[in-house]
């Protein structure tokens, strides 16, 4: 039946117009954000899940920072250590070769005093942005250092913060203010050869006149210096040495775990965009094929209304 009040073909051609006229819209918003997921209308579940990676993975890049900041510091004060412990390997060797008979005991500590010296130059220089683990001059002592490890998530949702720990106590070469809590800086005591037997004896390597000095006698050698007691203090440097490589030891662990740390949160970092990407990313290919595909449906709904609209048109004909 044909009739002039409703155009039932009209009808029909303009509601496959707008349907193809939204798909054509949606067509051409993947295509210029890159998204086919680009609002929480698109797909409120891939939305909310792209949304939450994406936080996390801002979080993870400032981890990556501060595991570099960390790794920063671990090197510094890492650095430090191994040439302190450079040093005092010269200082033992320097004991050693003063306990040879003949030898200028005075001329021996010119050159211990030197490098002593030395040693508190490099313990002073470890810093990196305002902290140095290896010298102290506050009354309070070195703490443990905490530095940023990693951010997690768990699968009920919560988040935290992990951390590094490195005791920095163990690895203060000098204080200032309590000897005792500085390893060159600290009495170690040793069984010194007397004679057939032996005696307990106290020697500290550095002297920096701290407010609380370590017990015991200061390592430092003249003519007046008995063979015993240099051998006394070949023991105590050498205990001393033991200390600084156990640190040593210890925090370049720390700056391995670190810089382990740090590539796998990089890598985290990759997945995790790689993993955004295949939720809400637009394939490029499909989507201009969809838009070639929809621009010609669109002409030809177009000519299809016109068809239908000139229906109308072809019942004046009968009135004539």
């Amino acid at each position: 039946m044909s009739s002039i009040m409703t155009n039932s073909s009209a009808l029909a051609a303009l509601s496959t117009l707008r349907s193809i006229d939204q798909s054509l819209e949606s067509t051409q918003g993947a295509i210029s954000s890159g998204y086919r997921v680009n609002t929480a209308k698109d797909n409120a579940a891939y939305w909310s899940i792209a949304t939450t990676m994406r936080s996390d993975n801002k979080a993870l890049s400032t981890v990556q920072d501060a595991l570099g900041l960390a790794s920063a510091k671990t090197d510094t004060a890492y650095s430090g250590l191994d040439t302190a412990i450079n040093i005092v390997s010269e200082i033992k060797a320097k004991l050693v070769a003063a306990r040879e008979p003949g030898v200028d005991r005075d001329k021996v500590n010119k050159e211990l005093t030197e490098l002593k010296n030395q040693l508190v130059s490099v313990s002073q220089s470890a810093s990196f942005s305002g902290e140095n683990w290896l010298y102290n001059d506050s009354s309070t002592a070195v703490g443990t250092k905490e530095m940023v490890g990693s951010f997690t998530r768990n699968s009920s949702g919560s988040v935290s913060v992990q951390t590094v720990d490195f005791d920095a106590s163990k690895a203060v070469l000098v204080d200032t203010k309590v000897g005792s809590r500085g390893l060159l800086t600290v009495g170690v005591t040793v069984q010194q050869p007397s004679g057939t037997t032996t005696s307990t004896q106290t020697y500290y390597l550095v002297n920096v006149s701290s407010a609380t000095a370590a017990t015991g006698t200061e390592v430092k050698i003249s003519s007046a210096t008995t063979d015993d007691q240099v051998e006394g203090m070949i023991m105590a440097v050498d205990a001393t040495l033991k200390s600084m490589t156990d640190t040593a030891a210890t925090l370049g662990a720390v700056n391995k775990r670190i810089d382990t740390q740090n590539n796998f949160v990089k890598s985290l970092s990759d997945v995790i965009d790689k993993g955004v990407s295949k939720l809400v990313d637009a394939d490029m290919n499909e989507e201009s094929t969809k838009l070639k595909a929809l621009q010609t449906q669109q002409q030809l709904g177009i000519q299809a209304l016109s068809i239908a609209n000139s229906n109308s048109q072809n019942i004046l004909s009968l009135f004539r």
